[in-house]
C-alpha cells in the first residue's frame, strides 16, 4: 500500500498497490474491434463523458503506452483510523486509472524521456551552480568534465572531422576524413583488406562496423562492457587517493572525525581533507562499446558535519583535479576472474583517448567548457540506449537468442552471441562427498559394528540403511556462491540485451546533487497546489492518508483513437505553454 495526504484525485493518485481487486473495463464490442481511426474518435468525442475522461487521462496524455491501474481508493484520518471516504474505479472513465510507464529511452517513449531528460539535466546544473538543495557555493569548487573511454578491441570504420566550419554539429555536413586510408596495408588471415578510403557520412550504416569481423576481439568488448562499472569504481577510489597525497605532500592537515562505537568508546579517525563528487552519463558508441562523461566536482570535508558540503582548502585548484583525473584514467587496471575461454583473464583498463576539460562560468579558455554546455550535455545521452548501434531488444531468453545472435552475422548480433556464450554456466560441480567403502564380492561381512549416522547393528562394510537413503534422497546441491566482482560470467546472459553494459546511464555520488525523487515530490507538490488552491502547504493540509488498493490491469491505450485524441491535447497544452513563456519573456525584456 502507499501512503499520501493529497485529496483523492485522478491527476495525483501516488504508485498502486498489492491488493488483488481489480475491476474489468467494460469497452463496446464494435468500438474495441472497429479499425476505422475517424470513427473510434468521433465515437469517443461525442461521449457525454468526454470532457471527464479527457481531463481524466491528462497526467498520462502523451505517454505513448501508460500503465493501467484498477481497484479502490480509500481516505484515511491519519489521528483515528476512521474511513472518510472510499471510492472505485468503476467509478471512472474507462474504469482504470492512467499512469504514465516513466521509460527513459526516447525510442520508447518520447514524452516519458524528456520529462527524464529534463530532470536529469536540473541534477547536473544543480551540483554545478546550485540550487535545489545545494548551496550556491559549489558554482565557485572547482570542476573538471573528463570523457572515459574504452580500448580498441579492433578497427572499425570512423568518421572524422579535423575542422568544422558548421554552424550546428548536430546538422554536421562537414568532409570527413578518408575512413583508414594507408598505402602500407596488410590483408589479414581471414582475406580482408585493412584498409577504407571511404568518406563516410554521418548516416552511414558502416560507422562503428569492424573492418574484419573475424579478427575482431568481440569476447573482449563483452567483458569490458560488462566490468566497465567496476572499473569506474576502482577509478573513483584513485582518484580520491591522489587528491589526498596532494593534500598532505601540500601541508594541508587531514580532517579529523570523531565516532562513538556501540561499546561506546570514542575513535578518531583521520580522513581526507577534500573528497571529489562525481555526476556520470553513459553512453552507446557506434561500436557499441560504453563510454562514460563525468562531472567531477572538489569539496571539502567538514568533520564535525560529514554530509554537508563546504568549500575545500585553498590549496587545491582545478588543474589539481584534473591530474587526479588524469592519472586515475591511466593507471587504473584488473584482471578479469579465469574463464574457460581465456583462462588468463581479460585485463580491463580505460583506452587511450581521455580528454578532460576544466569547467569554468564563461568557457573561454583552451581547453575549457561552460557549466551550462555540460549540463546540456550528460541530458541529452540520458536517455538514449543501443539504438544507436542498430540494436533494440528485450531481455535474452531461450526463445529470443537465436533471434538476435549470430555467431557469424552483424556486428551487433554477433556481439549478443558473445554476451550469451560467455554467460554459460562453466563451474565445475562440487565433488561427490565420501561414501563408505562398499562391500566386495569376495568379503562382503566384517566384524559387527554400529553406523554412527542411525544406529543400526550390522556386520556389512556399509550401513544398508544409510546407504539405500542416499540412493532414495541424494543429498541437496551445495549453495550457489555470490559472484565476485571480477566474474566475467555471472551477470553476462543477464545483460545481452544491452550488449552485456549492465551499469545504469545516469549515476552520481551521493553528495553531488538532488535526486529524482525529490524533483518528482516537488513536481507533485506543486499539482497538488494548483489543484488545491495557492494557498494550500503541507502544513495546511487536513492529516488524512490515501491508501491505494491497485492492480495492473494493462499497459497502452485502449484504442488508437485514445492514443491520437490524448497526444492532440497534450500537444496542444505543450504549445500554448511554450507560447505564454515566449510572450513573458519578450514582454520582460
Amino acid at each position: 500500500m502507499t501512503f499520501s495526504t493529497p485529496p483523492v484525485a485522478p491527476g495525483t493518485v501516488a504508485a498502486s498497490g498489492t491488493t488483488a481487486c481489480a475491476e474489468p473495463v467494460t469497452v463496446p464490442a464494435w468500438w474495441r474491434h472497429s479499425t476505422d481511426l475517424h470513427r473510434q474518435a468521433v465515437a469517443r468525442a461525442a461521449r457525454p463523458d468526454y470532457d471527464a475522461w479527457l481531463a481524466h487521462v491528462q497526467s498520462a496524455s502523451a505517454c505513448t503506452r501508460p500503465v493501467r491501474l484498477a481497484g479502490t481508493i480509500a481516505t484515511i484520518e491519519a489521528t483515528t483510523g476512521r474511513l472518510l471516504a472510499q471510492r472505485s474505479t468503476r467509478d471512472m472513465p474507462d474504469g482504470a486509472i492512467y499512469k504514465r510507464c516513466g521509460n527513459r529511452r526516447a525510442s520508447v517513449c518520447p514524452s516519458c524521456s524528456k520529462l527524464y531528460q529534463n530532470d536529469a539535466y536540473q541534477i547536473v546544473r544543480a551540483g554545478l551552480v546550485g540550487g535545489k538543495g545545494v548551496p550556491e557555493q559549489v558554482a565557485h569548487h572547482p570542476a573538471v568534465f573528463p570523457t572515459f573511454t574504452a580500448p580498441s578491441f579492433g578497427p572499425v570504420h570512423t568518421r572524422v572531422v579535423k575542422r568544422h566550419t558548421c554552424a550546428r554539429r548536430a546538422d554536421c555536413d562537414c568532409r570527413p576524413e578518408p575512413c583508414h586510408a594507408r598505402r602500407d596495408f596488410t590483408v589479414c588471415e581471414h582475406g580482408s583488406r585493412m584498409v577504407c578510403f571511404a568518406r563516410h557520412p554521418a548516416d552511414d550504416r558502416n560507422l562503428g562496423a569492424p573492418l574484419c569481423r573475424d579478427c575482431y576481439d568481440y569476447d573482449a568488448h563483452a567483458v569490458w562492457n560488462l566490468m566497465s562499472g567496476e572499473l569506474w569504481r576502482r577509478t573513483t577510489i584513485a582518484v580520491n587517493r591522489y587528491l589526498h597525497q596532494t593534500a598532505r605532500a601540500r601541508g594541508i592537515p587531514d580532517a579529523h572525525q570523531v565516532t562513538v562505537g556501540a561499546d561506546g568508546r570514542t575513535r578518531t579517525r583521520r580522513r581526507s581533507p577534500v573528497r571529489a563528487e562525481f555526476d556520470k552519463g553513459a553512453e552507446m558508441q557506434r561500436r557499441a562499446a560504453i563510454h562514460f562523461h563525468v562531472t567531477v566536482r572538489l569539496d571539502g570535508r567538514d568533520p564535525d558535519r560529514p554530509g554537508t558540503i563546504t568549500a575545500p582548502p585553498p590549496g587545491l585548484d582545478a588543474h589539481d583535479l584534473k591530474a587526479a583525473v588524469d592519472h586515475a584514467a591511466a593507471t587504473v587496471a584488473f584482471t578479469t576472474e579465469p574463464h574457460p575461454a581465456r583462462p588468463e583473464g581479460w585485463r580491463i583498463a580505460w583506452g587511450e583517448q581521455a580528454l578532460t576539460k576544466v569547467i569554468t562560468t564563461d568557457g573561454r579558455g583552451p581547453g575549457e567548457i561552460t557549466m551550462a554546455k555540460v549540463a546540456a550535455y550528460l541530458a541529452k545521452y540520458a536517455t538514449k540506449s543501443t539504438e544507436i548501434t542498430g540494436h533494440l531488444s528485450p531481455r535474452m531468453t531461450e526463445e529470443l537468442i537465436d533471434v538476435y545472435a549470430n555467431p557469424d552475422g552483424s556486428h551487433t548480433e554477433r556481439l549478443v552471441a558473445a554476451c550469451w556464450q560467455l554467460g554459460a554456466p562453466h563451474h565445475d560441480p562440487e565433488p561427490i562427498p565420501a561414501r563408505p567403502r562398499p562391500a566386495t564380492p569376495a568379503r562382503p561381512f566384517g566384524p559387527p559394528w554400529t553406523c554412527p549416522g542411525c544406529g543400526t547393528r550390522t556386520r556389512y562394510r556399509a550401513c544398508p540403511v544409510c546407504t539405500a537413503h542416499d540412493l532414495a534422497e541424494p543429498p541437496p546441491p551445495p549453495p550457489r556462491r555470490r559472484p565476485g566482482r571480477r566474474d566475467p560470467s555471472a551477470r553476462m546472459r543477464r545483460w545481452a540485451h544491452m550488449l552485456g553494459f549492465g551499469g545504469h546511464c545516469f549515476t552520481k555520488s551521493r553528495r553531488y546533487s538532488t535526486t529524482f525523487g525529490q524533483l518528482r515530490n516537488e513536481r507533485l507538490d506543486f499539482r497538488r497546489a494548483q489543484t488545491n488552491g495557492p494557498d494550500t502547504t503541507p502544513e495546511t493540509q487536513p492529516t488524512v492518508l490515501v491508501v491505494n488498493f491497485l492492480q495492473f490491469v494493462g499497459a497502452g491505450w485502449l484504442t488508437n483513437a485514445d492514443a491520437m485524441l490524448a497526444n492532440t491535447s497534450a500537444q496542444m497544452a505543450r504549445e500554448h505553454a511554450e507560447a505564454a513563456h515566449q510572450y513573458l519573456t519578450t514582454h520582460a525584456a
